[in-house]
């Protein structure tokens, strides 16, 4: 599982002019099962998506992707873990770490 934390790099109005296209982006990654959870930090500098189901590879190519990051308004962090426990609602994306 992965953690993508985005952190501004322009003004909010900068990020504002590309959310609409952010948020359609989040929504076909929802609907392919790859995003579980997002939302803006606060204060608002930037935001938390929780990512599973894709390799290292296929969720920095997924952050490229992003229309803020297309439009230079953020700067990704992406930090791998292994999601060992989990509230009921999130069982299916449990992990069993290699040994």
């Amino acid at each position: 599982m992965f953690v993508m934390e985005l952190t501004y790099t322009a003004p909010v109005e900068a990020v504002e002019d590309e959310m609409d296209a952010h948020v359609a982006w989040l929504d076909g990654y929802y609907a392919a099962g790859v995003f579980l959870a997002s939302g803006r930090k606060v204060p608002r500098e930037g935001g938390v998506i929780l990512a599973g189901g894709v390799s290292r590879a296929e969720v920095e190519r997924i952050a490229a992707e992003d229309p803020f990051t297309v439009a230079g308004v953020c700067a990704y962090r992406i930090t791998e873990f292994i999601a060992t426990k989990t509230s009921a609602d999130l069982s299916t994306v449990r992990e069993i770490p290699a040994p």
